[in-house]
């Protein structure tokens, strides 16, 4: 079982290339935060998603985590016009999910645009599909997303849009994807996620000493560049930035540069 507390350990990635990921979540063709994954805790920002996105490029970042909310939850991707569009005006990269349930889906969204596809809930409902893919796709052109809520000291995975109990621990789930290849995993603890009250660094050196050669990305609760840095510190090879940026908590091209400059 994997504990919630962990003290410091020494891994493979200090001093490598870290990425900051401004996040786009869209629901009903808003950008929209929501509360620890609840879809009635809903926050909506004015920006058009393809403004944010053109803001976020012009700011400096390189990457672009993009989210369809309405297809994690009921399948479907529908943001391909936007992607499109993303990558027809600015020179990011994008890694982008939300809804994938067959090998069609991702082609797709690859053949959209996306340097990345993202794929969550699948991946804790059928894992050994998601670790095919990672081997006919490869894995640079997957991402894997696990939430995690910690149930009596044990990380467990919900699903669809994170409404649903799955049963899944964290760990033999790294143990599958690690045997089969896994590179990028991004990783948010539900508790945090839009509540601002900082990384859950804990969790993610768990994760590395299980999969020490995974990238991980940090997601959930970032409030300052302060906690960007922590969890390069802590070994992450990136963070993911929602609602501490769209509420002017912090720039996102100070958050960069001070990455950068670590």
């Amino acid at each position: 079982m994997l504990n919630a507390d962990v003290s410091d350990a020494p891994h493979e990635y200090r001093g490598m290339n870290f990425t900051v990921y401004p996040a786009i979540d869209v629901r009903d063709g808003r950008v929209v935060r929501l509360r620890q994954g609840d879809y009635a805790r809903e926050t909506r920002y004015d920006e058009e998603p393809l403004a944010l996105a053109r803001r976020h490029a012009a700011e400096g970042a390189s990457w672009l985590h993009l989210v369809d909310l309405d297809a994690a939850r009921t399948g479907g991707y529908a943001l391909a016009p936007l992607l499109q569009a993303i990558k027809a005006v600015t020179q990011l990269c994008v890694q982008t999910g939300g809804g994938i349930r067959n090998v069609a889906d991702i082609a797709a969204i690859l053949a959209a645009g996306a340097d990345r596809v993202v794929i969550g809930s699948l991946a804790i409902r059928d894992p050994r599909r998601v670790c095919d893919w990672l081997q006919h796709f490869g894995t640079d052109r997957i991402t894997i997303a696990l939430d995690v809520r910690n149930v009596d000291g044990a990380w467990q995975l919900p699903s669809h849009g994170w409404t649903e109990d799955s049963g899944v621990e964290l760990e033999p789930l790294l143990d599958l994807f690690a045997g089969h290849g896994l590179r990028h995993l991004l990783c948010t603890d539900i508790a945090r996620d839009g509540m601002l009250t900082g990384p859950n660094l804990d969790l993610y050196q768990q994760v590395l000493r299980i999969v020490p050669g995974v990238l991980l990305q940090a997601s959930g609760g970032m409030r300052s560049i302060a906690d960007v840095l922590a969890a390069r510190a802590a070994g992450c090879a990136g963070a993911v930035l929602g609602k501490a940026l769209l509420d002017g908590r912090f720039e996102l091209v100070d958050a960069l540069q001070e990455a950068a400059a670590c």
